[in-house]
């Protein structure tokens, strides 16, 4: 029993086995839906390993062939037992998994999956479905990179764990980047550097070319004293201190994440762009300070983007992760009269806007990071009711949020209204890769897209 399926996508053949070849690669291609995490990359396709981690303390050995290494036209590897926790998957089931490439012409390549499994194809089309598609839109984004002039760069990155900076440490590496992860333990790999965030090294940014900020402790959570104290500790001094050694060091670009409670919790139906003024409550002040933490960059001269990003869609985490499970087992519903905007952004695209900001040259100070269609929350729980085909009967009561996030927690996070528009993106014909919450939650859930209608 096997399965093998095929697309052809628009890259040279060189182009797309060396991605593949990169750091980065398993973890963009790994369906997100999907109860298993990367523990360990290989290091070689011809010979190196994969592990996985599974539900239940299990491991997902994959080990690469040497035996069937043909660059760039094929590799291969297969489940192998490695230790207690990978005996289960080795033994119990047959897996070998072989990649071929074949070239159409001078800029387009067929890739092949061959798998030679007792698992049902129907089983793994969303698997292939999304694979296929992340290579198609990760290489037509380096390649737009490309043609406006951005060369293989080292980039420095904060938070580099974390949802984001996790997805896009792997898309920069699989486009030739060299990753340089800013940590504040003691380094493990050859790719991380110690920071210390109160009084960062003179030499942390030696040879880097850009710096992604995007370190900050989570805003999710009870608004109590301390919360309030931990959420700006750890943006406004780390942000000032890290801008300001950029500025010594003459970086390219300085990109700080921002979000978009810069425009307050509630504005109605006001549709804010850039150019909106800052809103009320805790979050618009702490935004707009972290905001201002980075101006020794910008006073240095160094091009600062701040990209002020929406409610991030991905089953890893924030909102979805949350939500997903509840709404899985039917129990999903609107959240007070659902009247409120939420203003959103899938994982991939908000992943493309960070990557804008490191080769347009045009794109300065803050960008709205959002998808252009927000949707009331009505139209939210709606959407990924029909996209996980459950029923969504279940409204939350407007004071439900409040008994775990406390009045002004609640306020500012579960019930916040903000319609905001990426009106600078939008000007510069920013492509974007699910534009509507449908086909987004269909393609991070692995789902076909979902008719909402009526």
């Amino acid at each position: 029993m096997g399965i093998e399926r095929s697309s052809v996508v628009p890259a040279p053949l060189n182009e797309v086995f060396d991605w593949f070849a990169r750091p980065g690669a398993f973890a963009r291609l790994s369906p997100p839906w999907q109860p298993m995490s990367l523990v360990e990359e290989a290091d070689s396709l011809a010979d190196g390993r994969a592990v996985l981690r599974l539900p239940g303390g299990l491991r997902w050995v994959a080990r690469h062939d040497q035996r069937a290494f043909d660059p760039p036209h094929r590799f291969a590897d297969e489940v192998a037992v490695d230790g207690l926790a990978s005996a289960p998957a080795g033994i119990a089931l047959r897996w070998r998994h072989i990649h071929e490439f074949e070239a159409v012409d001078a800029g387009h390549t067929r890739v092949i999956d061959r798998v030679d499994t007792p698992v049902p194809a129907a089983a793994l089309n969303a698997t292939f479905d999304y694979r296929y598609r992340q290579l198609a839109d990760d290489l037509a984004a380096h390649q737009r990179a490309a043609q406006h002039g951005l060369p293989a760069s080292t980039i420095a990155v904060t938070g580099a764990s974390g949802l984001v900076g996790s997805a896009l440490s792997a898309f920069l590496s699989t486009g030739g980047h060299t990753v340089v992860r800013l940590v504040r333990h003691t380094p493990r790999t050859p790719g991380e550097r110690h920071w210390d965030p109160a009084a960062p090294d003179p030499d942390l940014l030696k040879g880097v070319d850009a710096v992604i900020h995007l370190a900050g402790a989570s805003i999710a959570g009870r608004f109590t004293d301390k919360h309030r104290r931990d959420i700006t500790d750890s943006r406004l001094a780390p942000t000032r201190a890290l801008a300001a050694l950029a500025a010594r060091t003459g970086v390219r670009a300085f990109v700080s994440a921002s979000a978009i409670g810069y425009y307050g919790y509630d504005r109605g139906d006001t549709v804010l762009t850039e150019d909106s003024e800052r809103g009320e409550g805790f979050l618009a002040d702490v935004v707009a300070a972290w905001e201002a933490a980075t101006h020794p960059a910008a006073a240095a001269g160094i091009r600062v983007v701040r990209v002020r990003t929406g409610i991030v869609q991905s089953p890893r985490g924030g909102t979805l992760r949350l939500l997903r499970p509840l709404f899985t087992l039917g129990l999903g519903g609107r959240i007070g009269d659902g009247s409120q905007w939420l203003s959103w952004i899938g994982i991939d695209d908000l992943i493309d806007v960070y990557h804008r900001a490191l080769w347009d040259d045009s794109l300065s100070g803050s960008v709205n990071a959002v998808a252009p269609n927000p949707v009331r929350n009505t139209e939210y729980t709606r959407s990924l009711a029909a996209t996980l085909h459950r029923p969504a009967l279940l409204p939350v009561p407007a004071f439900g949020p409040a008994l775990l996030l406390g009045a002004q927690g609640s306020r500012e996070l579960a019930t916040a209204s903000q319609r905001v528009e990426p009106t600078r993106l939008l000007a510069a014909e920013h492509t974007f890769r699910t534009p509507d919450l449908d086909s987004a939650l269909a393609h991070l859930l692995g789902r076909q897209v979902a008719s909402t209608s009526g």
